[in-house]
């Protein structure tokens, strides 16, 4: 006969699994901005196209890369610009580095601007990330997450999370999780065909 679990001790089971799954939701999820909290984009890659028409305005932040150069949100204005957040801990972005270099390597020369956002992370481990996956854009080290935070309206509400910005500086795409190429490349060339 097996031993029988008391109703409270079954309940606390319940709540803390609840608890446990609630937490794994709120970092992979992502509220769509304008919707209140009724929908829900998961943390799988899924891709949020927003119409110029309802972009919000860009927002002002500032940081400083992994090489210890300055540098401003408001200098990618003019470009179309990738944004990606990431980690060095984070398996999802490790699968997707080879794929971001790649679509920068192809469209740098197209007015089209990357900046890694590195998140939560040491600074050593990030610069060992990028060589290894001899990533050759910069990353800023966004330890206080002030860059996260300069897009409050479209948030990347997952580590990774991919935005890409107009020529304004507006968020046009967000992808909650990780990118591939075959993905990201035609969302960088409609951007890039925004007139």
């Amino acid at each position: 006969m097996s031993p029988r679990i008391s109703p409270v001790r079954a309940a606390a089971g319940v709540v803390a699994l609840c608890g446990l799954l609630a937490g794994c939701a709120g970092t992979n999820a992502a509220s769509d901005p304008g919707d209140n909290g009724n929908r829900f984009i998961s943390g799988d890659g899924n891709v949020q196209k927003i119409a110029a028409a309802k972009r919000k305005a860009p927002l002002e932040a500032s940081g400083t890369t992994l090489d210890g150069k300055p540098v401003k949100l408001s200098e990618l204005r003019g470009k179309v610009a990738v944004v990606n957040f990431w980690a060095s801990w984070c398996a999802p972005c490790r699968g997707e580095a080879t794929s971001l270099q790649q679509v920068y390597d192809e469209n740098k020369d197209k007015g089209v601007a990357f900046l890694g956002v590195n998140f939560k992370d040491a600074k050593e481990n990030a610069r060992a990330f990028d060589r290894r996956f001899k990533i050759t854009y910069p990353s800023v080290f966004d330890g206080d997450g002030q860059i996260g935070l300069a897009f409050r309206d479209v948030p990347p509400n997952a580590i990774p999370s991919t935005l890409v910005l107009d020529r304004q500086g507006r968020v046009a795409v967000r992808i909650i999780g990780a990118t591939t190429y075959s993905k990201l490349g035609p969302l960088v060339a409609a951007t890039l065909a925004e007139k």
